[in-house]
């Protein structure tokens, strides 16, 4: 995505905020961002830096009752998905669609499910992964350094649960958010 412009402007953003960003994006052409912790507003503006720096358009996913007029056509242009939560089909079925309509395609998440401090994270990013057949990637927030970390791929292969708290585990021990 994006140009020699695109990835400046996403320099700039970083530099601003005095972030840096290290590691290398993984060539693939699918993949589940998980992002974390994911304890501040700032995350946003720091995922949004990040992306324009490197040149990846990913996309996250939003209640379609945002897609409004005259944000509706902004949240599409950085990577909105708008999500039906009374659809028929549930949010499982509208993102592995959505995944086997593209063929390249990294989707955003913060395994969180919020910005505050949690014990344990929400499992919705792995029954995704495992249902659209894609690895995680995970990208860490290092706010004791200022730096946006792109760390590793993190192939799914035990149980939800036990993959869910070992993740948790990983980023817990290497990150700390901006607000711990």
């Amino acid at each position: 995505m994006g140009n020699a412009v695109t990835r400046w402007i996403g320099d700039v953003i970083l530099k601003a905020m005095g972030w840096t960003l290290v590691g290398k994006l993984p060539n693939l052409k699918k993949a589940i961002i998980i992002g974390g912790p994911h304890t501040s507003n700032w995350d946003l503006f720091l995922a949004m830096g990040s992306m324009l720096s490197v040149g990846l358009k990913f996309s996250w996913m939003m209640k379609k009752e945002a897609f409004i007029w005259p944000l509706g056509r902004l949240w599409k242009a950085l990577g909105g998905i708008p999500i039906d939560r009374k659809a028929k089909t549930d949010v499982m079925s509208q993102i592995k669609d959505w995944f086997d309509q593209r063929d390249s395609i990294w989707l955003g998440i913060t395994p969180e499910g919020t910005r505050s401090r949690v014990d344990s994270y929400k499992t919705g990013y792995l029954r995704i992964a495992k249902a659209v057949g894609v690895p995680l990637f995970i990208v860490g927030i290092d706010a004791e350094n200022k730096r946006i970390v792109l760390d590793q791929i993190w192939e799914p292969h035990s149980d939800i649960d036990t993959e869910n708290a070992a993740i948790k585990s990983y980023i817990d021990a290497h990150y700390v958010g901006i607000r711990n």
